[in-house]
């Protein structure tokens, strides 16, 4: 029984996505889709050169969204092929132009083009009947209620059952029921066929993604070595102006003890105190230091330890799901801990939520790791931002990240690396 009423829970919140998802195909893929078509033609007028970047970056975020939608609702994984602009892009009317030049030839911005036609179309067709076969029963229930009567002088067809009677009210009842029934067995894959045909139409050949992956690993290199350097004068500053401070003082206070042991050691005494507590500080300060080089726990114990950790240590009640079967390699380890770290530390920071929920798994030769909390939302992938660092750090790994934060909240942070758990 319990199992049912989940599969029809299920089937139930596949359809209600379904309709979100037709309602965005409908009316996001028709209205962008013409104005990126008229904005277009008006290039040669010189007002489409002014309109089309801004419309084009509109097509991009609503791809961009049902990406984040095939992956949250679906499992789904849509690449996302466009190619960065050159930090030197001018302003200006001329940076205008430039960026709609640069945009026109970037493939994926006609893959968009094509994918808004299939969208309204074939999308739109899978998304409803998703909903429609959950739907469209209540009104065979309501027909063998009682509204057959108002029928009973012009027949009303339901499907292929003409209503005009209470027999055939209960016909089309029964025929709901069985509409009901696919409905549930059928709704989910439905919803995840209308992601495949997206990811069909927006997805880069192989050609075109291994040269974006080439260009993506090159850009993490660098960024992987800038964030090396960086992390060597940390901890440099860190072992300067923490415990090696403190071990030199240790040091000068050891050698008063040495002069003053004979002459007052009641002095000396209280030095041996004071270097004892500088000793100790020092240590704590190294072990601080290392803990954020490499947790032990993370080494001796696996991820999933050390986050359920690092869960404990926030102020915020957090629940951790753990499904590993095995351990990735140390870098990756260390990636997705400091990773999730990251997101944990921005939600007990900025989300004002009262529950964090960390669900971390392994699938389909990727590692995935989801934090969501229940704040105010409004969390966004921005320079300066802490989400800007994680994105960073996975992308030398090859990993992705997916962030939905409406206003009002949840925030929902999606990560993955691919990688093979011994």
């Amino acid at each position: 029984m319990d199992a049912k009423r989940g599969r029809i829970g299920s089937a139930l919140l596949a359809a209600w996505r379904g309709l979100v998802v037709s309602f965005a195909a409908l009316a996001g893929s028709c209205t962008l889709f013409s104005l990126a078509l008229v904005s277009m033609a008006m290039i040669p007028l010189g007002i489409g050169l002014v309109t089309t970047p801004y419309i084009l970056e509109a097509v991009r975020k609503h791809a961009n969204q049902r990406r984040l939608l095939a992956i949250t609702w679906s499992d789904v994984r849509i690449p996302v092929p466009y190619r960065p602009f050159p930090k030197d892009l001018r302003s200006g009317f001329t940076g205008q132009v430039e960026r709609t030049t640069l945009m026109l030839k970037d493939p994926a911005t006609w893959r968009d083009m094509r994918w808004m036609l299939v969208d309204m179309t074939a999308g739109y067709t899978v998304a409803i009947l998703a909903a429609a076969l959950l739907l469209y029963p209540v009104e065979g229930v309501v027909l063998a209620a009682g509204l057959w009567r108002v029928f009973t002088d012009d027949r009303y067809w339901y499907a292929f059952v003409p209503v005009d009677s209470q027999a055939t009210g209960l016909m089309a009842a029964a025929l709901g029921v069985v509409i009901f029934a696919a409905g549930v067995l059928l709704s989910e894959q439905l919803l995840r066929t209308h992601f495949v045909l997206a990811r069909s139409v927006l997805a880069p050949t192989q050609e075109q993604e291994l040269a974006l992956r080439i260009d993506r690993l090159t850009e993490t290199r660098h960024e992987a070595v800038d964030t090396a350097a960086s992390e060597l004068r940390r901890i440099e500053r860190d072992l300067h102006d923490g415990a090696q401070a403190r071990l030199v003082a240790m040091g000068m206070n050891l050698g008063t003890v040495e002069a003053l042991i004979e002459k007052d050691p009641a002095q000396a005494k209280r030095l041996l105190a004071m270097a004892r507590e500088s000793s100790a500080e020092a240590l704590t300060e190294l072990r601080d230091l290392v803990r954020g080089i490499h947790p032990p726990v993370l080494a001796e114990r696996g991820l999933g330890d050390a986050v359920k950790a690092l869960a404990l240590r926030l102020p915020i009640a957090c629940d951790v799901d753990v499904e590993l079967g095995g351990r990735a390699e140390a870098p990756v380890e260390s990636a997705a801990y400091f990773a999730i770290s990251e997101a944990l530390t921005n939600a007990a920071k900025h989300s004002g939520a009262d529950r964090i929920w960390v669900d971390l798994r392994h699938s389909d030769g990727s590692l995935r790791f989801t934090v969501t909390d229940d704040g105010k939302g409004g969390a966004s992938v921005g320079a300066g931002s802490g989400l800007s660092g994680i994105e960073r750090r996975l992308g030398t790994f090859d990993g992705i990240m997916a962030v939905s934060s409406p206003a009002g909240g949840p925030t929902m942070v999606t990560m993955e690396i691919p990688c093979e758990l011994s």
